[in-house]
């Protein structure tokens, strides 16, 4: 059995760890506890056997044993005082895990567990107990179970194949489906999985088949932990695959030249519409143009006209002044003049 196949390699360590102790200097009242390294496979529904051993090897009747899960409560098997401990065990191993008393003479605590569920699959710990002194080890139970063939069906045309689908029950852990067509060829598809109360996969698994020379379909599930496999083959008449029907294609045929219509009218429109802002750019540019020189036109007339009123202001001023002087001269003159008189 899977359990005890490592028991040759763990008899010819047992010098040598022996050798090892001694020289150290231990104690030969302290021990450890080695479990199998790789993990114990089981059928579900069948049975299992778990086991570790104390090395040296000894007589472990007189040791405290337990077998327990995730943690020390959880009690699958207890050994104590030469006897089986019920007391503390988990209700869903009672009546189900024993221990195998042949092997505990020689340091190996095995325990059996019948009718093996998914409930069981994980690891577990085996401790070991001799006054105050205790030690234990690990390993993991792995459950696989193969459930049903696959059932294969047409359930009818879809877009522009058929529709098949491929239904298993029953597997544990989740099964690997995969499509073959007759020569092997793989097909990529999708699945999806459910678990019933009991921890059970069932699969379904559709595959659109659009190739009418395909023919046959396999349908394959593998249980990855056993490496089992269970497949299916289905035949595909042509008549099966949708008719391409003529009012299709000329429904296609137009809608293509409806879309090519559509788009060249929308890049007409798109061309016309940027011409129309081009034009309406250069016109705005032209405006903003005579504007520019109609207020630099006004400006200059503006300027000219306010020059020629200073110019004619100044000439007043200077008429003005060359009117005004002579007269004063002659004023005085006459004033003198009427003086001398």
């Amino acid at each position: 059995m899977e359990d005890l196949s490592c028991c040759p390699v763990l008899c010819r360590l047992t010098p040598l760890l022996l050798l090892i102790q001694l020289l150290t200097g231990g104690s030969l009242e302290e021990f450890s506890v080695l479990g199998p390294s790789d993990p114990i496979v089981a059928v579900l529904g069948g049975d299992a056997v778990l086991s570790c051993r104390v090395f040296p090897a000894m007589n472990a009747e007189d040791m405290e044993l337990r077998w327990f899960r995730s943690k020390f409560s959880e009690a699958v098997f207890i050994y104590q005082n030469r006897e089986e401990q019920s007391e503390q065990q988990m209700g869903c191993y009672a009546g189900r895990a024993s221990l195998v008393r042949d092997l505990l003479s020689q340091g190996e605590a095995a325990i059996l567990i019948r009718q093996v569920q998914v409930s069981d699959n994980g690891l577990y710990t085996c401790f070991f107990r001799k006054g105050d002194f205790h030690k234990e080890a690990s390993l993991e139970l792995k459950l696989a179970g193969v459930g049903s063939a696959p059932e294969m069906r047409i359930t009818g045309p879809e877009e522009d194949g058929v529709r098949v689908l491929c239904t298993v029950s029953g597997w544990f852990p989740k099964p690997q489906v995969q499509w073959r067509d007759g020569s092997g060829e793989k097909f990529l598809a999708f699945s999806d999985h459910t678990q019933d109360a009991e921890g059970l996969f069932s699969v379904e698994a559709a595959l659109v088949v659009r190739d009418r020379s395909v023919g046959n379909v396999t349908c394959s599930v593998l249980n990855p932990v056993l490496g089992q496999e269970k497949a299916m083959a289905i035949f595909i008449p042509e008549p099966f695959f949708p008719q391409a029907s003529p009012w299709k294609v000329a429904f296609l045929v137009s809608l293509t030249v409806l879309m090519l219509l559509v788009l060249g009218a929308g890049c007409y429109i798109r061309r016309e519409h940027s011409i129309k802002l081009r034009e309406m750019e250069e016109k705005r540019h032209l405006w903003q143009a005579k504007e520019e020189a109609r207020q630099t036109k006004e400006k200059a007339l503006q300027d000219k006209a306010e020059l020629q009123a200073q110019l004619n202001w100044r000439k007043d001023v200077y008429l003005a002044a060359s009117t005004w002087k002579p007269e004063a001269s002659f004023s005085e003159t006459s004033v003198f003049k009427g003086l001398s008189t």
